[in-house]
């Protein structure tokens, strides 16, 4: 294989390595005396539900509901799936929610809640508090996720903004609950993904608050109200840590970005080539930590020291992407161009990037991968690297490359996947 292979076979394992239909089965529990209703919400929530449905007991009572993505379906049986809108909420999401809530009320003692949740649940778990509408969540999502905030600054006002999520849906439950969850945030803290419909919310009305005066979002004049009325205790809070819901409750992380750079890390051992995990929680804008990554790269590449080539530099977590340009592309991809101008045609360096759910941002790749040839290729093409970057244009300038990678959803979700390859 060629180092470009190298690199795609390492993202194809970092997937495998959270593939539900493999780790979901370790995870459940006995069924109870009454039924177990299912709920989730996420990327994955189709191949959950569908390793739940596989690994039943054929006499355990099973029924329940998840919403994901348009286009993440899976065939099951007695787990109804429905798709609806991501990353910014629409009505199937909506009505999903309210669907999921009305059947968690009517669950009693004897029964089971078990809910699974993954990355992308918090626009797919959508259901506005009261006194916001469809159209001022959607505003307010979009303001966030175009301004550079990190995604636990995102998941605070969404669950200031919900009534479903921030612990909500496990204090209207009478049942045990049990939340298996796949990681897609750094920390792995369960309040953030999906943004945590039965985990304890530790954030604030007031932290919502200061999250838009942060970022100076203009946002919808019925979201700024609702938020006010709950600093004042008008509007109640979200449960705490501590509270007594959370003592019939389990979240458990059973995938995350971690057990996939392991993965990676074994994969190119085993091909003689030196792994180095860098981190599963590098947070920050994409742009400028490529350009930390690129110093490092050159480190190595041309005084190894101690850590000789060959060496595979990997890393997880999730960076962000400042808009200020109207071209396509995701974080990953972002970060590549980045990359490939900072490294300035540099020998011997291969890298890819990609989101492990094979989406990057709302585009159709997972990212993307460079060569040491990449900066020339563009160059003949007439392509002006640092002017697509200024537009944020990478999937453009990657896609005139034929360099992005195109895998189609995987059906989990543990975030970015960079691999950096050092010949």
């Amino acid at each position: 294989m060629n180092p470009r292979d190298y690199l795609l076979e390492s993202f194809s394992v970092a997937v495998k390595a959270a593939n539900p239909a493999h780790i979901v089965p370790q995870h459940l529990p006995n069924p109870p005396a009454g039924r177990t209703l299912v709920a989730g919400a996420g990327k994955a929530a189709a191949a959950m539900a569908q390793a739940v449905e596989n690994a039943w007991p054929a006499d355990g009572q099973l029924d329940g509901l998840v919403v994901t993505r348009y286009g993440h379906t899976l065939p099951t049986h007695k787990i109804r799936v429905i798709e609806a809108g991501h990353p910014i909420p629409d009505e199937n999401g909506i009505q999903a929610s309210q669907e999921i809530l009305a059947m968690v009320k009517a669950l009693n003692s004897d029964d089971l809640l078990l809910c699974l949740f993954s990355g992308g649940g918090s626009s797919l778990l959508s259901l506005p508090i009261e006194g916001i509408s469809l159209q001022d969540l959607r505003e307010v999502t979009n303001q966030l996720l175009r301004c550079g905030a990190n995604i636990q600054e995102i998941n605070t006002v969404r669950k200031h903004l919900s009534a479903i999520q921030g612990g909500r849906l496990a204090a209207i439950c009478k049942a045990p609950v049990l939340a298996l969850i796949i990681s897609d945030v750094t920390g792995d803290a369960a309040t953030h993904i999906a943004s945590g419909p039965c985990a304890p919310d530790p954030s604030t009305f007031t932290d919502s608050l200061a999250v838009l005066e942060r970022y100076d979002l203009n946002v919808p004049p019925a979201v700024k109200q609702v938020l006010l009325a709950g600093k004042a205790g008008i509007v109640n809070e979200t449960p705490k840590p501590g509270s007594a819901i959370f003592t019939r409750i389990e979240n458990r992380i059973i995938a995350n970005a971690h057990q996939s750079l392991v993965a990676a890390a074994e994969y190119f051992r085993g091909i003689g080539i030196t792994p180095l995990i860098l981190g599963d929680t590098v947070s920050g804008e994409s742009r400028e930590i490529a350009k930390s990554y690129t110093a490092f790269a050159k480190e190595i590449r041309h005084h190894p020291q101690g850590l000789r080539a060959p060496v595979a530099l990997l890393s997880g977590g999730e960076t962000t992407v400042t808009i200020k340009g109207n071209g396509r592309g995701g974080r990953n991809a972002e970060f590549l161009l980045s990359l490939l101008i900072a490294l300035a045609g540099t020998e011997a360096i291969y890298a890819l990037a990609c989101d492990t759910d094979g989406l990057d941002g709302s585009e159709n790749n997972a990212g993307a991968l460079i060569t040491p040839d990449s900066l020339h290729r563009a160059e003949k093409l007439g392509l002006n690297a640092t002017a697509y970057l200024a537009n944020n244009d990478a999937y453009t300038f990657f896609q005139l490359l034929n360099d992005l990678v195109i895998t189609g959803p995987t059906f989990t979700n543990v975030n970015d996947y960079r691999a950096i390859l050092i010949l």
